[in-house]
This record gives structure tokens, sequence and C-alpha cells, in this order.
């Protein structure tokens, strides 16, 4: 059921501390999707902002981690996010809230995963 981190250097008990981080950081992700979303307007910026956490927590509550995958795609949306830096004015914020949430949830979990094997 762990063999995903396993295979990265977590025993079974860590392995399950990031399914139950993931699961439980993904239910309280949703809910605020749930309540941005059934506000609108401004609260949309926060329902963008955690959407993009969802697929990721989701895969982690249910044993889908490559620790150098999601690493590879952390430094991706870090470096598309620093890309903007010189052109901040030509992003909206939809997008801005996408990157900044989604660099987030995959810094959350790599941590996480280093935490968990201590």
């Amino acid at each position: 059921m762990y063999a995903w981190l396993k295979l990265s250097g977590l025993n079974e008990s860590a392995s399950e501390q990031m399914q139950d981080f993931a699961e439980k950081r993904g239910s309280g992700a949703e809910k605020i999707v749930n309540g941005a979303k059934e506000k609108g307007g401004a609260a949309m910026l926060t329902y963008h902002h955690f959407k993009v956490k969802l697929p990721v927590y989701s895969k982690v509550a249910n044993g889908v981690f490559d620790f150098d995958n999601m690493k590879k795609e952390y430094v991706k949306t870090c470096t598309e996010l620093h890309g903007h830096m010189e052109n901040i004015e030509e992003m909206n914020q939809t997008k801005f809230q996408e990157l900044v949430g989604k660099l987030e949830v995959l810094g959350e979990l790599l941590i996480k995963s280093k935490d968990s094997q201590n």
C-alpha cells in the first residue's frame, strides 16, 4: 500500500504520516475551495489559489508520490513564477494565485516528506 514512499526511503509509519497529512490538508483546502466558489467575486482568487492544490493532495493521500518528480515540478513552478518578475504587469491575478498555490502545496509536501523521515 505504501510502496511509493518506501521507494523514497520512508518507512511504513512515515508513509502513513504523509498520506494522513495530505488527506487532512486536502480536506481543508476543499472546504476553502467550496466556500470561496459559493461567495464568488473577490473570493474567486482564493478559489483558484486552493483549487490547484486539490489534485496534488489527492495523489499523495492515495499513495502516489515521487519525491524527485515532485521536486522537478516545484522547480518548474518556481521558474515559471520567477519568469514573470520582469513583466509582472502582464500576469493576471488568477494565474498568480494558481502558481503560488501550486508552489505552496509542492513545497509543503516535499518538506513534510523529509520531516516524516526523522
